[in-house]
């Protein structure tokens, strides 16, 4: 289970907590709270501003990943309804475990590859680094060309963690950027793991995951671990001289 990082904004990152065949993340958490405070699924996507059809399925899915987290109960004398069971309680209390957690550590290590601009993919930048090529938004101005040298940033809590042997198919994911390498330190807190991985890029990549994910990948320093990220919670800025200087010649 993973904790994943979010675009630029208000919040600095997404807590999700993942399972085989679904990811629980806010708008889940706030499904399973609109339900208890409701009474019934009907009620809850009305307030969420959901179709009922939408809702169930969504919890469907959810409840073949986590089990049973809504008890339905049909007429009767009041009516019938639906109630959150034990599970689904346990399920939002870990999340909130995570999500202040990760609060706590809004600071969140950024790494930063310094490359070169190989080419463009519209908004993105390819970027030729010493652990490989990776993807980038393009940002500053003006934004980085091909042929520009560049740092492309991405913060801990976007950084998601394999182990190497179940590590997805490249196309069977969004996250483009994707570099094997080795734990050079596990920080363990309470909720949370802070892994540096090294990727032969002089500094070592920085990886925030749940205590649950760790433990079910077996980090350990000196393991082998598979670390990707999107393209789209990747940075890439110019720091050639004449962009320091304020402009690039045409």
């Amino acid at each position: 289970m993973d904790a994943n990082g979010g675009d630029e904004g208000t919040a600095a990152f997404e807590a999700s907590l993942t399972a085989p065949g679904a990811t629980f993340d806010g708008g889940d958490a706030a499904l399973l709270r609109a339900v208890a405070a409701a009474g019934s699924v009907s009620g809850a996507a009305a307030e969420l501003g959901r179709s009922r059809a939408r809702a169930l399925s969504r919890l469907e899915t959810l409840e073949d990943a986590f089990g049973d987290l809504v008890e339905r109960r049909r007429g009767g004398a009041d009516g019938g309804g639906s109630e959150l069971t034990p599970a689904a309680r346990a399920l939002l209390a870990r999340f909130d475990r995570l999500t202040a957690a990760l609060a706590g550590t809004a600071g969140a290590a950024e790494s930063v590859f310094g490359g070169t601009v190989a080419g463009r993919e519209g908004e993105l930048v390819v970027v030729d680094t010493d652990a490989g090529t990776l993807r980038a938004l393009a940002v500053g101005d003006p934004d980085p060309a091909a042929g520009d040298r560049v740092q492309a940033s991405v913060r801990a809590d976007a950084v998601t963690l394999h182990d190497p042997g179940e590590t997805p198919p490249a196309d069977a994911t969004s996250a483009r950027n994707r570099f094997t390498g080795v734990a050079s330190a596990v920080d363990r807190g309470d909720a949370v793991v802070e892994v540096r991985v090294d990727v032969g890029a002089g500094e070592p990549l920085s990886a925030l995951v749940t205590t649950d994910s760790a433990d079910r990948l077996g980090l350990r320093e000196g393991g082998e671990v598979v670390a990707s990220f999107k393209a789209t919670a990747t940075r890439a800025t110019r720091t050639d001289a004449a962009g320091d200087a304020g402009g690039r010649e045409e």
